[in-house]
């Protein structure tokens, strides 16, 4: 209890002993302490709906006898008690901290709580009012007592339910970031340390697969700011919390980091389950178009998980505002030849490369859409054009205006693979018609 609501509650519990005998009110109440126990219980379960909703069998019996407990607390108080620290207000609050029983529930089962106490407590002081004693002062002082007295446990609990919940997030975020840490370097389970901490964690389960996904706002800076990396973060969570995967979710290196797991298959008997990285893909497909997510294949051991991530981190690279979930396995492989070996590719690109790439910026991309449909349609003219909408003399204007440039004839597939490649090699460049 902080100092001024104890100076608070010794100023009230004065005024009160002016106003009414305290002795005869505290003597009222604990006669019929069963019969205000049972009005406080049905009271806070009529108003406080998330009682009745929570499946927690330890909630009602613990509401119950914290209700008691006021009671005591309250008798102890009007019979000379001094103002003390709460303890069994700040036990309670850490319980339902632990329990993840919302805050604002339990404050409003004080403000529910508080109208019965107040009620019998009005009652008992207007029945102990003797003649040299004013009845409207003394219920006045009583009401100031039992408001003071409900500020006091209110504030005493959410301070203990505030800081104990920051201190189990932090708990949890260790143990989080140790098990995140083993996952990604991929320890074998024979380690007998790391074999225990991943089995307590349910990622040691025989016919499992896993994969693993990293996502980033599509502007990367974004995720410099703790708050809304935390947002996506939990955006994610929400987006798997009806779900049976087993995942771990965390920020790491301005990135939302996920690893999930789930059964292949129940038996030998049964039939696989459809690809984790498919329904994973699927999933996240609602996060919305402020993010772009890579997700690697499936993998069959906690050892593998770190190709799983090389394979996310590349995917994620490779992921765009047309393409913002990206899964590894989706992507080409001339695309992937192209990303892994990118460095190398600029060193040798042929010296007519800039001015092709001039000329495509100049032509809106259509250079390069044009060489794609061209490619895609199986080397054929007029399904080119049909797929890009033009007349066929405009695919051969172009495909003649590329030969110009390259001195290579893009109906020739070798050449055209050449000038594939190149275009390819300049990842900022529009495509249009």
């Amino acid at each position: 209890m902080t100092d001024y609501h104890q100076t608070a509650l010794v100023e009230a519990l004065r005024h009160l002993a002016t106003s009414v005998s305290l002795r005869n009110v505290a003597s009222s109440v604990a006669q019929n302490r069963s019969n205000l126990a049972a009005q406080l219980q049905d009271a806070v379960l009529a108003e406080v709906a998330q009682l009745k909703r929570s499946r927690n069998p330890d909630l009602l019996p613990e509401t119950k006898r914290h209700g008691e407990e006021h009671i005591d607390e309250v008798l102890r108080l009007l019979g000379g008690g001094e103002p003390q620290h709460l303890a069994f207000v700040h036990a309670h609050a850490r319980r339902r901290a632990e329990q993840r029983f919302p805050l604002e529930a339990t404050l409003h089962a004080y403000r529910s709580g508080h109208k019965v106490i107040s009620r019998w407590l009005r009652d008992a002081a207007s029945a102990a009012v003797t003649p040299r004693h004013d009845a409207r002062t003394a219920i006045n002082a009583m009401a100031d007592f039992t408001m003071e007295y409900t500020d006091a446990i209110s504030s005493a609990f959410a301070g203990t339910y505030s800081a104990h919940s920051l201190l189990l997030a932090e708990v949890a975020g260790d143990q989080r970031a140790q098990l995140l840490r083993l996952l990604l370097d991929g320890h074998d389970e024979a380690d007998a340390h790391v074999g225990r901490v991943l089995r307590d964690a349910g990622f040691l389960e025989e016919r499992q697969n896993f994969c693993v996904a990293l996502a980033q706002s599509v502007d990367p800076t974004e995720m410099l700011d703790v708050e809304r990396a935390r947002r996506l973060a939990d955006s994610i969570e929400r987006i798997f919390a009806e779900t049976s995967l087993r995942r771990l979710i965390d920020i790491r290196a301005n990135k939302v980091i996920m690893v999930f797991a789930d059964l292949r298959r129940m038996s030998g008997w049964t039939a696989p389950h459809t690809s984790l990285a498919r329904r994973v893909s699927a999933a996240l497909l609602a996060v919305g178009n402020a993010a772009l997510i890579g997700v690697s294949n499936d993998v069959p051991s906690t050892t593998h998980i770190p190709a799983a991530l090389r394979e996310a981190t590349a995917a994620l690279q490779l992921a765009s505002v047309s393409h913002r979930v990206l899964q590894f396995g989706d992507i080409a492989l001339r695309h992937l030849l192209l990303h892994f070996a990118a460095e190398q590719f600029l060193r040798v690109l042929p010296g007519w490369s800039a001015t092709y790439y001039e000329a495509d910026r100049r032509a809106k991309g259509s250079l390069t859409g044009t060489l794609r449909a061209y490619a895609n349609a199986d080397m054929n003219i007029l399904q080119a054009a049909h797929n890009l909408n033009v007349h066929p003399n405009t695919i051969y204007a172009r495909l003649q205006r590329i030969q110009d440039i390259s001195g290579l004839q893009p109906r020739s597939f070798t050449a055209l693979n050449e000038l594939l490649i190149v275009a390819d090699c300049e990842p900022t460049m529009p495509v249009a018609r």
